[in-house]
């Protein structure tokens, strides 16, 4: 059952359910733009990668943590963002976070070693659903819709546990699932 309507800027927490679905199993996905006809648009926000920002972009010694933001286009960095002053043509998911901008001003407050995971997060690839298709998965129960309740900390609070402590707010038999392992067959 859909708890409520997706909207640009919700999260999309994957169901307990989702097993076996290396992307978006214990997932956490902020939805970036979402419209029914068009298709929509997140990022996994708990999926941290080895990498360092510094392995995708040579020029910069930056140490900030690269993510997997979904199965889509894992060739190319995406980035979210609280600071749209400092970062030209961002576009805003909602309440403060924005995606995108002016890469090229990135590389100057990075060289000037101004940024922090507090304030700007990147991708690898993104998650993105063709027309109709969240609904359709939405109708499997496969997502849980919540609104983003974390917007002033989403971008530097949602690491390895964030699916885990939504399953703890959800209560019920989702406590259970919370301390579940991530493959049941180790049990």
């Amino acid at each position: 059952m859909i708890s409520i309507k997706p909207e640009k800027g919700h999260l999309l927490v994957a169901e307990p359910s989702i097993m076996g679905d290396v992307s978006f199993n214990r997932s956490v996905v902020l939805l970036a733009e979402y419209n029914q006809e068009n298709g929509s648009v997140g990022f996994i926000l708990n999926k941290p990668l080895e990498y360092k920002l510094r392995d995708f972009v040579p020029e910069v010694s930056s140490s900030l943590t690269v993510y997997n933001g979904g199965p889509v286009e894992q060739d190319n960095l995406y980035f979210i963002h609280k600071i749209p002053d400092l970062i030209p043509n961002s576009v805003e998911i909602s309440n403060g976070i924005y995606w995108g901008g002016d890469f090229n001003a990135i590389i100057d407050l990075l060289e000037n070693d101004t940024l922090t995971d507090k304030q700007i997060r990147f991708f690898l690839g993104y998650s993105g659903w063709a027309n109709e298709q969240l609904e359709e998965e939405l109708s499997l129960n496969s997502w849980k819709v919540v609104p983003n309740e974390d917007k002033d900390s989403i971008i530097g609070k949602s690491k390895n546990d964030f699916w885990k402590k939504k399953m703890i707010e959800f209560g019920g038999d989702y406590v259970i699932w919370s301390n579940a392992p991530e493959n049941p067959n180790y049990n």
